[in-house]
């Protein structure tokens, strides 16, 4: 039993150490950028460079878990604010989810950029990181999956695409939306990209001088590329789409 208490002891302390370390890391994403140093990191926690490679064995570890913890973050509050709708309201559901997306990355920007930022020059992610990554664009696929079932949303006559690119959609949509007609998902993969291109022109100044009201700006991007996902708007929304 002693032996079992002073286990439990060392994996609390551990994981103590470790969102420490990691919390000392984010503020160095705040004035660094990804260009992490883990002797940096060490000098503001009081420790030697060596104690810290006992949590993380390098520069690249240290980024994977800030990256993890960061698409987690952004999944779970997507997950949430999409769970709190009614499931037959599926444009209320997509505006949740695209104000969502929007309030985590505006809330935490330096962790928005070091997952859709400029790629960090040498660091390769691993292939752990993609069930993190995938957990917010899950949560459009169960909604268009939904929009199809129920026949609130209608395949469209767009142009199939070329055969490579056919086969990464139909792959992404066995992933996120099984049973979804490829032409559906092609337009909600489009939409995504929106999403988060218009998210990305916020949080790194590009509608500075431009865009004087952001979040009403997005908000109107967001019910555009609801209609051309085709999604329909719910009744409450239609004056609002007239």
């Amino acid at each position: 039993m002693e032996g079992m208490k002073a286990t439990s002891l060392r994996a609390r302390v551990r994981a103590e150490m470790i969102d420490e370390i990691k919390e000392i890391a984010r503020r160095h994403l705040a004035t660094d950028g990804a260009n992490l140093s883990l002797r940096a990191v060490a000098r503001d926690l009081g420790m030697v460079s060596s104690a810290v490679y006992r949590y993380f064995a390098s520069r690249d570890d240290l980024l994977t878990a800030l990256i993890l913890d960061a698409y987690n973050a952004l999944g779970g509050a997507v997950e949430e604010a999409e769970s709190l709708v009614p499931r037959e309201s599926l444009h209320a559901r997509w505006m949740a989810v695209c104000t969502a997306a929007r309030t985590w990355a505006v809330a935490h920007p330096h962790e928005y950029a070091l997952i859709y930022g400029s790629p960090v020059p040498g660091y390769r992610a691993p292939e752990d990181t993609v069930p993190a990554a995938t957990r917010a664009a899950t949560v459009l696929g169960r909604i268009i999956r939904d929009g199809y079932g129920s026949g609130a949303i209608k395949d469209n006559d767009d142009p199939f695409p070329a055969p490579d690119v056919e086969v990464d959609i139909r792959r992404i949509g066995d992933a996120i939306s099984p049973g979804t007609p490829l032409r559906v998902v092609s337009r909600a993969l489009s939409a995504w990209v929106m999403l988060f291109g218009q998210v990305s022109f916020e949080i790194f100044g590009q509608l500075q001088n431009t865009v004087t009201t952001p979040a009403a700006y997005f908000d109107h991007q967001m019910r555009a590329q609801a209609r051309y996902i085709g999604i329909p708007p719910d009744e409450a929304d239609s004056s609002l789409e007239a």
